[in-house]
């Protein structure tokens, strides 16, 4: 009998950034990029395809995506070709069907691809356009949808509550900016300093320019497959999908779950599902990819997935606890604040990183990593979505 648990074997990307090239010229960098590690696997092997894109339709004037993709990729899919949208949250959520996929037999190897071209010859069009990205009837005409205000309520309100400071939201920004430095594929590849980051332009306060992931285009891919097959088409590690969820409690924010914006009780909730999937507590879990599209963002996570108390996380970034040799080494490629942000594809770039570093062969390796973790929100906060990665899996 097929031993059916998902195991993700190869992981790539294109470069990231502000690129001329198209959106399906990228999809088939990062698709080539994934495959190269795999050279045993064909693309005509592959049954499945999962895309993961919110914006071709309105960026790229391509709808039906996934076809596209597929053809251009020389793959023929037999089980499915679909595209998911469900915007940052896509890449992941696209993971999470893949392993579905896979672990029931309706799929043997699924590649998984996400991916947007998002700057346009107008900039402005861009942030016009992210009005779409959440409930048009009703937050939208305020200018919701726009994240960067939405961010400075929520980090003012985190303040107000636990008394974050702005060197703490610094912080997260200069350990992740530390990362991405020497990632050949990042957006902004650079380090920057404390006082770089607490002097920064002011984007909306308390926000400034480094607190902010930059807008991207770009494309991921992965390969989701059974373990038989994984273990047919590589001798690296495998790496185990153990447990994931997806929570979302509303849509419109006058429905927002949380007593106040700097409560997330619908990422608790996701994170304490996935942790009793994959039978583990947030203790065992050696390094993370967490969703840093602002610096506050990845404050309130570490205290929404248990890595440390509520109300602590400013404290808790602020000590060093999410850097390479902390309690819990967070976004070691460089995270969204410094590899970019194409919506569809974070959630994949995200689990290649756990994956390398499971494998022991990441560019930032966390000492004898056993068990990671990645996590997405997405829309207006109304996504949460974690998957948990591990070196075998749940018995």
């Amino acid at each position: 009998m097929t031993n059916r648990n998902a195991c993700i074997i190869a992981g790539g990307m294109s470069r990231w950034g502000v690129r001329a090239a198209s959106l399906i010229d990228m999809f088939q960098e990062a698709a080539k990029d994934c495959l190269d590690q795999i050279p045993n696997l064909k693309p005509s092997a592959i049954d499945g395809l999962i895309a993961s894109s919110s914006y071709s339709g309105r960026c790229s004037f391509q709808v039906n995506l996934a076809p596209v993709i597929a053809e251009r990729c020389g793959l023929k899919p037999t089980s499915v070709c679909a595209r998911v949208d469900v915007l940052c949250a896509g890449g992941s959520a696209s993971i999470m069907l893949a392993k579905a996929l896979v672990e029931s037999g309706n799929a043997e190897i699924v590649m998984v691809a996400g991916g947007e071209k998002l700057y346009t010859p107008q900039k402005w069009e861009v942030f016009y356009s992210e009005l779409a990205s959440i409930d048009h009837d009703w937050d939208a005409p305020h200018g919701l949808g726009l994240p960067p205000p939405y961010f400075a309520m929520v980090a003012k309100e985190h303040m107000r509550y636990y008394g974050t400071t702005k060197e703490h939201l610094s912080r997260v920004a200069v350990a992740n900016y530390n990362f991405g430095q020497d990632n050949p594929k990042g957006q902004m590849q650079k380090a920057i300093t404390l006082e770089e980051a607490m002097n920064a332009p002011s984007i909306v306060p308390p926000l400034t320019l480094y607190d902010c992931c930059p807008i991207t285009d770009g494309a991921a891919a992965c390969i989701i497959a059974n373990e038989e097959k994984a273990k047919e088409l590589t001798d690296k590690p495998l790496v185990y999908l153990r447990g994931c969820a997806q929570v979302s409690q509303h849509s419109v924010s006058a429905n927002y779950p949380g007593r106040h914006l700097a409560e997330w009780p619908h990422l608790k909730c996701a994170a304490e599902k996935a942790f009793q999937k994959a039978k583990l507590t947030p203790e065992e879990i050696d390094v993370a990819q967490v969703h840093d599209c602002f610096t506050i963002s990845q404050i309130i996570e570490v205290e929404e997935l248990g890595f440390c108390k509520k109300g602590e996380g400013g404290v808790f970034v602020g000590s060093g606890q999410t850097e390479l040799n902390g309690k819990i080494p967070l976004n070691t490629d460089g995270g969204l604040l410094s590899i970019g942000h194409p919506f569809g594809a974070t959630g994949i770039r995200q689990g290649t990183e756990i994956m390398k570093q499971l494998q022991g062969i990441a560019r930032h390796q966390v000492k004898n990593a056993h068990f990671g973790l990645t996590h997405n929100l997405s829309g207006l906060n109304a996504e949460q979505t974690v998957i948990i990665y591990g070196r075998e899996p749940v018995q």
